[in-house]
Formats: C-alpha cells, structure tokens, sequence
C-alpha cells in the first residue's frame, strides 16, 4: 500500500498544491535536465516551484493530480496543454538572459514529439530521493494508465534519467527518440498507448 492519493476531478485546494510542489521540488534536486536550467542550487529552490506550478500548472488547477507522501505526478487530460504563457514568463523571469533561447530550444524540441490525438501528458512526476525504489511511483502513475486503457487514450511524458526511463518502459511507455539539444543532458520522450483489457 502506498498511500496514493487521487485527486482527480476534484478541485485542488492550497494544501495539496503546496505538498506537490514541496515533493517534486525535492525529486528533481538532482534531475539532470533541470539543474542544467538552473545548474546553481540557490536558483534552484528559489525558480523551481514556480516552474512546477508554470508547467504543471493546468494538472493543479483541475485537480488531475495523484499524490502519495513525498510524491507526487501532475497529469494534464486530454484536451488540456501546459501554459504556454506562464512557462515563457517563468523561464523569462528565472533563467539568464544568455541561456534562455536554449532552454526554449529544448522545450520546442519536446513539443515536437506531442503525440497529435488526444492523450494524458505526464509533465512532472517525482519522488523524494528516501522513498525512491519503492514502488511509490508506479503507484501513482497506476490510475490513470489505468483510464487511459479503459478510454483507449494514449499517455506522454518526456524521461530525465535512465532510471525514470527504466521505470515508464516497465509501465508500457516506448522511447520515441532523443532529445539533446544546446547542451542539455537527454531527454527521453515516451509514449503509451492504451492497452486492450483483459
């Protein structure tokens, strides 16, 4: 048992927003894409929630979110696409000057693997680094797999580590290539497509 919380389809108060944001801000500590974006750890903790709540932002207002102690994963429903905008402004506010085209490089560069039909996109998923390699992730990402089978959907989300990706490939996703864009460690764009039941 681990815990999961569902917040799907229920609006999403202030305390399970700031445990989301809280839990992945300490997952993605160490996550190499990430602190290439913001290689100085000052910067990190200071830009970071606000990232999350730009990037996942739509998953936390329409409460498509499941949540486990110190854990959680942002899904964005079908229909629904991160705020362009408010990730633009983010990066805008956080990110040098100098850097900044790079980092919307990568980001266009993820775009591009989008699948075009409707699909759950995964944006942010994480685990704080003590309850790692317990099956606490897979747990979380379990329900809406789940949903995307029983409504023949599609799941995405972009891999950051060979170990997310070992994960997600366990879950059904497939690599669908390579990113590796400006000097940005790899990311591993993924896809799921909906499993027939039974």
């Amino acid at each position: 048992m681990h815990d999961v919380v569902t917040q799907d389809r229920r609006p999403t108060d202030q305390t399970a927003e700031t445990q989301a944001v809280t839990s992945l801000t300490a997952a993605f500590a160490a996550d190499p894409p990430v602190r290439w974006m913001y290689p100085e750890r000052a910067d990190y903790l200071a830009h970071f929630p606000a990232f999350v709540r730009a990037f996942g932002g739509v998953a936390l207002r329409q409460g498509t979110l499941e949540l486990a102690e110190g854990a959680a994963a942002l899904w964005i429903a079908p229909g629904s696409e991160p705020d362009e905008a408010a990730l633009a402004e983010t990066v805008e506010r956080s990110v040098p000057n100098s850097r900044q085209a790079d980092v919307f490089a990568v980001f266009d560069a993820m775009g591009g693997y989008h699948p075009e039909a409707p699909h759950w996109y995964l944006p942010l998923m994480g685990v704080v680094p003590e309850r790692q390699g317990r099956g606490v992730g897979a747990a979380l990402m379990r329900p809406v797999l789940a949903r995307c089978d029983a409504e023949g959907v599609a799941a995405y989300l972009e891999a950051t580590t060979e170990r997310s990706r070992a994960l997600y490939a366990r879950l059904g996703f497939d690599t669908l290539g390579t990113i590796r864009v400006a000097g940005c460690p790899p990311i591993h764009p993924m896809v799921r497509h909906p499993r027939c039941p039974g």
